[in-house]
Protein backbone atom coordinates (compact mmCIF):
# COMPACT_ATOMS: atom_id res chain seq x y z
CA UNK A 1 0.00 0.00 0.00
CA UNK A 2 2.38 2.73 1.03
CA UNK A 3 2.53 6.23 2.45
CA UNK A 4 0.81 9.05 0.33
CA UNK A 5 1.05 12.88 0.60
CA UNK A 6 -1.70 15.23 -0.27
CA UNK A 7 -0.82 18.13 -2.33
CA UNK A 8 -0.58 20.34 0.44
CA UNK A 9 1.26 18.20 3.02
CA UNK A 10 3.99 17.71 -0.33
CA UNK A 11 4.09 21.52 -0.78
CA UNK A 12 4.51 22.00 2.69
CA UNK A 13 7.43 19.29 2.94
CA UNK A 14 8.97 20.63 0.15
CA UNK A 15 9.20 24.18 1.08
CA UNK A 16 10.60 22.92 4.65
CA UNK A 17 13.73 21.17 2.81
CA UNK A 18 14.50 23.96 0.49
CA UNK A 19 14.13 26.46 3.75
CA UNK A 20 16.51 23.55 5.58
CA UNK A 21 19.11 23.51 2.49
CA UNK A 22 19.36 19.84 2.44
CA UNK A 23 17.41 16.17 2.91
CA UNK A 24 16.66 13.66 0.71
CA UNK A 25 12.95 13.59 2.31
CA UNK A 26 10.81 13.04 5.08
CA UNK A 27 10.84 10.51 7.84
CA UNK A 28 7.35 8.88 8.99
CA UNK A 29 7.70 7.05 12.09
CA UNK A 30 5.85 6.14 15.63
CA UNK A 31 7.09 5.86 19.05
CA UNK A 32 5.42 4.59 22.31
CA UNK A 33 3.83 7.45 24.19
CA UNK A 34 0.68 8.76 25.05
CA UNK A 35 -2.72 7.71 26.77
CA UNK A 36 -3.56 5.01 23.28
CA UNK A 37 0.26 3.90 23.06
CA UNK A 38 1.61 5.31 19.82
CA UNK A 39 2.49 8.42 18.63
CA UNK A 40 3.39 9.92 15.08
CA UNK A 41 7.21 10.82 14.41
CA UNK A 42 8.27 13.10 11.59
CA UNK A 43 11.51 14.21 11.29
CA UNK A 44 13.76 15.40 7.60
CA UNK A 45 16.39 12.75 6.48
CA UNK A 46 19.67 13.31 5.46
CA UNK A 47 20.40 9.64 4.46
CA UNK A 48 18.49 6.72 3.66
CA UNK A 49 18.94 3.38 6.38
CA UNK A 50 19.58 0.10 5.27
CA UNK A 51 16.45 -0.89 7.15
CA UNK A 52 14.23 1.76 5.31
CA UNK A 53 11.27 1.60 2.99
CA UNK A 54 11.32 4.35 0.92
CA UNK A 55 8.14 5.41 -1.12
CA UNK A 56 7.81 8.34 -2.90
CA UNK A 57 4.83 10.33 -2.90
CA UNK A 58 3.74 14.22 -5.00
CA UNK A 59 7.60 14.03 -5.71
CA UNK A 60 8.84 13.57 -2.15
CA UNK A 61 10.11 10.75 -0.87
CA UNK A 62 8.82 9.52 2.38
CA UNK A 63 11.15 7.12 4.52
CA UNK A 64 9.51 4.64 6.53
CA UNK A 65 11.60 2.18 8.87
CA UNK A 66 10.29 -1.51 8.52
CA UNK A 67 9.48 -1.75 11.98
CA UNK A 68 6.97 1.40 12.07
CA UNK A 69 5.73 0.49 8.46
CA UNK A 70 3.53 -2.18 10.58
CA UNK A 71 1.39 0.08 11.95
CA UNK A 72 1.30 3.30 8.94
CA UNK A 73 1.20 0.93 5.85
CA UNK A 74 -1.72 3.03 3.61
CA UNK A 75 -1.46 6.41 5.96
CA UNK A 76 -2.10 9.45 4.10
CA UNK A 77 -0.51 12.65 5.52
CA UNK A 78 -2.09 15.64 5.11
CA UNK A 79 -1.30 19.57 6.29
CA UNK A 80 -4.16 21.64 7.53
CA UNK A 81 -4.67 24.87 9.25
CA UNK A 82 -7.67 25.60 11.12
CA UNK A 83 -7.62 28.56 13.10
CA UNK A 84 -4.63 29.71 14.66
CA UNK A 85 -3.53 26.13 14.97
CA UNK A 86 -1.94 24.47 11.70
CA UNK A 87 0.05 20.91 10.99
CA UNK A 88 0.31 17.67 9.92
CA UNK A 89 -3.09 15.25 10.22
CA UNK A 90 -2.93 11.20 9.58
CA UNK A 91 -5.85 9.42 8.26
CA UNK A 92 -4.10 6.16 9.10
CA UNK A 93 -6.39 2.77 8.03
CA UNK A 94 -4.54 1.18 11.34
CA UNK A 95 -5.37 3.05 13.61
CA UNK A 96 -8.25 1.81 16.32
CA UNK A 97 -8.52 5.04 18.47
CA UNK A 98 -6.94 8.23 19.22
CA UNK A 99 -6.84 9.76 22.43
CA UNK A 100 -9.07 12.86 22.89
CA UNK A 101 -5.92 15.06 22.52
CA UNK A 102 -5.30 13.38 19.24
CA UNK A 103 -1.74 12.90 20.16
CA UNK A 104 -1.48 8.72 20.14
CA UNK A 105 -3.29 6.33 18.59
CA UNK A 106 -3.71 2.56 18.93
CA UNK A 107 -4.24 0.08 16.21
Amino acid sequence: MGIELSQVAAERVQHFLANRGKGVGLRLGVKTTGCSGLAYVLEFVDEVNDDDEVFESRGIKVIVDRKSLVYLDGTEVDFAKVGLQEGFQFRNPNAKDACGCGESFTV
